[in-house]
């Protein structure tokens, strides 16, 4: 059984009355406090504390700090974005969101600045230990000792210095039942509220599922619930398994529907867990990959299910995968860290010339880029996320004098700030107590001779910077832990989607590092304001569908030219990728085949739209078709001619470009159309 302790039994008047019965009698006393409580005040006597003891603390040297870091990589990469996100949600309100490890350090935190510095008088700062045998009674410690979640409310803080604290804490398990780490969130005990342990629990739903996911990518992942809502959100249940129907594993949603623990679980298969075999789900998957199906578990509840299964072997290897796979999955053999790829030698087939469809910009864009590649200048490209920094980045290193030698990717943004030294520049053997055997290079060395890609390096640690700016220098490298410089030979690509002059401006970015790495800036535009989408599309489709690429409904291109793309390209190919699968087995990619959500983004007054008559033929890659009428032209009755709508189409057109004093952009976004159709319709 679970316990959970909280301030909802005795009050905290009964805790400080415990402290003084303590201090008299020296033994803790009975019923004064939640038994959670109870029992963790007497395994601090038994740890020989005194509870009016200073509260002291020897926090870890930076070393030992990168040790348990290291040790924790993976928790670290799937917990700092739901850390970022849960404090954006307590934003304000005095706290500290804390991430310790399975021994009690910690080893990240983010919080309320005004907060931090009476924080810092007790140590929730990364390295110290807030174990129970070195800290009493708190969040951390006992919910590591209980295994389990735990709010301590001041006074029931054994450490009379603790006990201005009020923290809610929660275990993190791994994937396969370990305790991994613990969620915290502490703050000033008058500021609490008693949502916030709903908070931390709900986000360590979210880090666990996060963790599960990863580790079984290439593994066949059901996602299921008796509650067909609840499938895709953090309350479903997920289970892994091999192909032969071995169970792998299963997440806490998912054991609590089969009835069972992740230890009764174990030997356990699909066939027994639901009654059927495994072959009955794989025929589905082949048949009808997006749709739901129905299963029922031995309890005999019936649940609502959906499956991933892409193996290895099944994955395409064409430019568009590479671009689409997670960081992680394009990692070479060995590494570990998210956000980097390795290739060596280069990837076949990435000449820029494939990135030209049409697009004035991005023809601009390659024309710059190809007058210094070879030429030692470093280059800086910008952009939205999703618009193709990387695949910009990978084509330079192809086309350039380097394309046999590695080409390197870190992601900036994507790599813990207290891990991303020793990624960058590697650390000698021996440099602390976890790390590798023989140590290692570094992503740095590891281009040596190659192209180094420095993703978000506007997200690179202020810190860092300065040495990065010593190595492009003096073009050597010391590992971590050592004495001894290593020369290195790199072409260095930097990109952000940040404004760097601005982070110069505000001092978060140095300014003399800007300069080194800008020898050339290029911006790539959104997908929205490029012109290219129509053969964009087209060259997509062929990558996705081979050498018989599904044709493309007018209706679904007149879609794609009005929709904003948030995400840019990235956004475009995903949403390709599952219309392909949708409309599998047809020759047309059609509006039905289009995610829900795609078509509520686009707006309602497409939602209804019809073609023309008569119907034109379907777009086949790669065709020009004439758009499907817009709202420039479908406002008006259908019974005026075509040349009046053409003409009132026009001067609406002229309208919103006098309006918008001549910009496209401001117009086709009064207007509710994409530049693309504005150009055209101007032209045509």
């Amino acid at each position: 059984m679970k316990l959970t302790a909280s301030a909802d039994g005795p009050n905290v008047a009964g805790s400080a009355k415990a402290h003084d019965m303590l201090n008299d009698s020296g033994t803790v006393p009975s019923g004064l406090l939640p038994s959670a409580i109870e029992m963790s005040w007497e395994r601090c006597l038994g740890y020989g504390l005194d509870n009016e003891q200073r509260s002291e603390f020897d926090p870890l040297g930076r070393v030992l700090l990168i040790e348990e870091m290291e040790k924790s990589r993976h928790l670290l990469t799937h917990a700092q974005p739901v850390m970022d996100v849960l404090f954006e949600q307590i934003v304000d309100t005095q706290n500290v969101v804390v991430l310790a490890n399975n021994a009690g350090y910690i080893l990240h935190s983010c919080g309320d600045p005004d907060f931090l510095t009476r924080a810092e008088k007790v140590a929730l700062a990364p390295g110290v230990e807030w174990s129970e045998a070195n800290r009493g009674t708190n969040a951390i410690g006992t919910a590591i000792a209980m295994k389990a979640p735990v709010v301590v409310d001041g006074s029931q803080h054994f450490l009379t210095a603790n006990r201005f604290l009020t923290c809610s804490a929660s275990p993190i398990y791994d994937p396969y039942g370990q305790l991994s780490g613990i969620l915290d969130v502490s703050g000033d005990h008058l500021s609490s509220n008693r949502h916030t342990m709903a908070l931390v629990r709900m986000s360590v739903q979210m880090i666990e599922n996060r963790m599960f996911a990863s580790t079984f990518t290439e593994m066949l992942t059901l996602r299921f619930h008796a509650r067909p809502e609840f499938v895709g959100t953090l309350c479903e249940g997920m289970a892994a398994f091999a192909e032969d129907g071995t169970l792998l594993s299963a997440n806490r949603n998912a054991c609590f529907q089969f009835g069972q623990n992740l230890e009764q679980l174990r030997g356990a298969n699909f066939s027994t867990l639901f009654g059927q075999p495994i072959s009955r789900l794989l025929d589905h998957l082949l048949v009808r990959p997006q749709d739901a199906m129905t299963l029922t578990l031995s309890s005999g509840v019936r649940v609502q299910a959906r499956a991933d299964f892409r193996p290895v072997h099944l994955r395409r290897h064409s430019r568009l995968a590479i671009q689409n796979e997670p960081a992680t999955s394009r990692a070479s053999a060995g590494s570990e860290v998210s956000g980097q790829s390795v290739s060596a030698p280069a990837r076949q087939g990435c000449p820029m010339e494939w990135l030209q469809t049409g697009d004035p910009q991005i023809d601009a864009v390659i024309g710059k880029v190809k007058k210094v590649i070879g030429r030692d200048i470093p280059i800086l490209i910008q952009g939205e996320t999703g618009t193709g920094k990387e695949l910009l980045a990978n084509a330079i290193h192809c086309a350039s004098p380097r394309a046999t030698k590695p080409f390197i990717a870190v992601n900036c943004a994507a790599i813990p700030e207290g891990l991303i030294e020793s990624e960058l520049f590697g650390y000698e053997d021996g440099a602390f107590t976890g790390a590798r055997r023989k140590g290692s290079l570094g992503r740095i060395l590891q281009a040596d001779g190659g192209t180094l890609f420095l993703d978000e390096i506007g997200d690179m640690p202020l810190s860092l910077q300065a040495r990065l700016l010593r190595v492009l220098q003096e073009r050597v490298v010391v590992p971590l832990g050592g004495a001894k410089s290593y020369p290195v030979n790199i072409a260095v690509i930097c990109a952000t989607h940040r404004r760097i002059r601005e982070s110069v401006s505000s001092g978060q970015f140095r300014e003399d590092l800007y300069f080194r790495l800008n020898g050339l800036t290029v911006m790539l535009p959104p997908l929205r304001a490029r012109t290219d989408i129509d053969a964009l599309v087209g060259s997509l489709l062929r990558e996705l569908g081979g050498a018989n690429p599904p044709s493309l409904d007018p209706e679904v291109l007149e879609l794609f030219r009005r929709h904003p793309w948030p995400g840019n390209v990235r956004q475009l190919s995903n949403l390709l990728r599952t219309a392909v699968i949708m409309a599998e087995g047809e020759p047309t990619i059609r509006r039905d085949h289009l995610p829900d959500d795609f078509i509520e983004d686009v707006g309602p007054q497409l939602v209804s739209m019809t073609p023309p008559e008569p119907v034109p033929a379907p777009l086949t890659v790669p065709v020009a078709v004439s758009p499907a009428p817009t709202s420039l032209a479908s406002a008006e009755p259908a019974e005026a001619g075509t040349g009046r709508l053409q003409d009132l189409a026009l001067q609406a057109i002229r309208d919103a470009l006098t309006r918008n004093g001549g910009n496209i952009s401001g117009a086709a976004r009064e207007l509710g159309v994409s530049r693309s159709t504005l150009y055209r319709k101007l032209q045509g």
